[in-house]
């Protein structure tokens, strides 16, 4: 492992060994439907509350996970986990019955590539072997804490984006499998001035433009070297910005670019305003479609760029403008 450039890492022994998808019934009947390894019928998720749905989403994804890889546990050496809920408590109580090693992380809606960079790294340096990378998100519980409760009813505008209902884990391990983590770049705070807590799109995307440039720079590379490249939960109005910002600086990524908003749902037939977002958007996409289309040799290199909205519904009542970060993330096929 070792640094590239002023904001970039490579690793050399991270790989990412298996993956688990867990989530609610819209997100099943989207256009990646028969990726997910579980989905419910009902926000509940069989619980009698929310967050306990939500954590009853990570639950799964984890055993779930386990199962898949054989292992128990004791054999992980740390979890890493993160949800939306004040003070990551979805992942906390989720914790709690599982005795292994825990970070919690917060990066917003890019916790779930935050998590595979630290992993990795960890990974990478020696200091563990087996570790579990898991977010959350949840319509209902996000839509209380950062808007209004669904029970409200309140009118939305067509900028808004959904908050994905699952759940979604990955292994990694230094023992190497078709899937590598090769590269990383850690993103910056970048606040582009907007207060609209429903335009998360446009509040992110110019952090998410900022972390492919200095991806690109870093590395000394253009958007050919991926045969896809996807941000986290910018949907129909934040990807719209981010291509013309990347145009702007020489970057045309028209041919090979996709959000993970716009492809969790499809925003012409369902309920999802410009699309998807949440801790659980980007997470669900990547350790569902896009680690099978890497799995399969359909597309060799993947870069994942996960967006998150930095606010909070204290300071944006206080009228707080909502900076936004981006972190990035590749993840290759060898031979």
């Amino acid at each position: 492992m070792g640094k590239v450039g002023k904001y970039s890492l490579e690793f050399e022994n991270a790989f990412l060994a298996e993956t688990t998808t867990v989530t609610g019934a819209l997100e099943k009947q989207g256009p990646l439907g028969g990726y997910f390894d579980k989905s419910y019928q009902d926000l509940y998720c069989g619980e009698d509350s929310w967050e306990k749905a939500e954590m009853r989403l990570m639950a799964d994804a984890i055993d779930l996970l386990l199962d898949k890889a054989n292992l128990d546990i004791k054999d992980i050496d740390c979890i890493l986990a993160g949800d939306l809920i004040n003070q990551v408590v979805i992942s906390n109580y989720v914790m709690r019955d599982l005795g292994a090693p825990y970070l919690g992380i917060y990066g917003a809606c890019s916790t779930s590539v935050e998590g595979l960079l630290i992993g990795s790294a960890f990974i990478d340096g020696g200091f563990g072997s087996k570790i579990i990378c898991t977010t959350s998100s949840h319509n209902a519980t996000s839509e209380r804490q950062f808007r209004n409760p669904t029970e409200y009813g309140g009118q939305k505008p067509p900028e808004t984006t959904y908050t994905v209902t699952g759940a979604a884990a990955g292994l990694l391990t230094n023992i190497r499998s078709p899937i590598q983590v090769k590269r990383a770049t850690i993103g910056r705070v970048y606040d582009p001035k907007i207060k609209n807590a429903s335009d998360l799109g446009r509040s992110m995307a110019p952090s998410a433009a900022q972390t492919i440039i200095d991806h690109f720079e870093d590395f000394n590379i253009g958007p050919s070297e991926y045969d896809l490249i996807v941000t986290g939960d910018l949907s129909k109005y934040g990807s719209k910005v981010l291509r013309e910002i990347l145009e702007l600086h020489n970057y045309n990524v028209s041919a090979n670019y996709n959000d993970c908003g716009l492809m969790i749902f499809d925003i012409n037939t369902q309920p999802v305003f410009a699309g998807g977002s949440g801790c659980g958007c980007c997470g669900i996409v990547s350790y569902s479609y896009i680690y099978h289309q890497l799995l399969t040799g359909a597309i060799k290199k993947a870069l994942i760029v996960a967006t998150g909205a930095l606010l909070n519904p204290i300071v944006t009542a206080q009228k707080e403008t909502i900076p936004g970060i981006a972190h990035a993330i590749s993840l290759e096929r060898i031979d």
